[in-house]
């Protein structure tokens, strides 16, 4: 069996930037244990797997990380509509469903894409576990149910130095939780790292999920609705923000890297 492989930088504007995804466009599902196996050799952030559609979306959509099948995944939802528009230049949009985020949509927007993904503000917590393990003195601590554990600091310096123990990090909270870490940014509104070692993701380059926590809470906090970001991982991404109520648009670049099969 071949499967049609596309590897994706995603919020990158040249190779090797921002955060690469594989895409794997298939005509039914395999089983799970299947689809676990190959997101572990792929040895990726994100592995995507959509399946056409009927009704009002085009395609069905599933993410898996090395480790586990994650509930949302934003820069491989935007690399998968990287994929299905350039295959197609007459779509100026395409709509995903997926199994616990509803409908979610990537639209072109000139040479960049919008990513619609549901807004998930978090809330003031006195749940210090994740700032702990990583050694932070914070401004704030926040969460958001579905396992985002938000740590604010009062500078980017602070936010660059952080070494983080991803042992201890991953033993500080049982699951596969998402410890995001914020700050204002020098040259962006905000900045943000975010660490995922139960999950196989030891530090995330760019990850859409995690602003569409921090977008509400920063809109909030800087009193306008449009922000921009930047991720400050190694690889290292920007992303445009956007709160459009009870929605969070992000705005970025793809650049295709590999194109291939996969051979079951």
């Amino acid at each position: 069996m071949k499967i049609r492989f596309i590897q994706v930088d995603a919020f990158a504007d040249r190779p090797f930037t921002g955060n690469p995804a594989a895409v794997m466009p298939l005509d039914a599902w395999l089983d799970d244990e299947t689809l676990q196996a190959i997101a572990a050799e792929n040895n990726l952030a994100e592995t995507a797997f959509y399946v056409p559609a009927s009704g009002d979306v085009d395609f069905e959509l599933r993410w898996f990380t090395p480790a586990v099948e994650v509930a949302l995944c934003g820069h491989a939802t935007l690399a998968s509509g990287h994929v299905v528009l350039g295959d197609d230049a007459s779509r100026s949009s395409v709509r995903f469903r997926t199994r616990q985020r509803g409908v979610l949509e990537v639209r072109r927007s000139g040479r960049s894409y919008e990513l619609d993904l549901p807004a998930l503000p978090p809330e003031v917590s006195t749940d210090r576990r994740s700032a702990d393990a990583l050694g932070l003195t914070p401004e704030e601590t926040l969460f958001r149910d579905g396992g985002y554990f938000v740590t604010v600091l009062g500078s980017e310096a602070e936010l660059l130095a952080i070494q983080p123990d991803f042992r201890a990090l991953g033993a500080a909270v049982p699951g596969d939780p998402s410890h995001i870490v914020t700050a204002p940014g020098e040259r962006t509104d905000f900045v943000s790292r975010m660490f995922a070692p139960n999950a196989g993701i030891d530090e995330d380059p760019v990850t859409g999920s995690a602003h569409a926590v921090l977008t509400p809470y920063w809109a909030r906090r800087l009193g306008r609705d449009e922000l921009t970001a930047y991720q400050a991982s190694r690889r290292g991404g920007h992303v445009a923000c956007r709160l459009a109520g009870d929605r969070v648009v992000l705005g970025g670049t793809c650049v295709t890297v590999i194109e291939g099969e996969f051979r079951l």
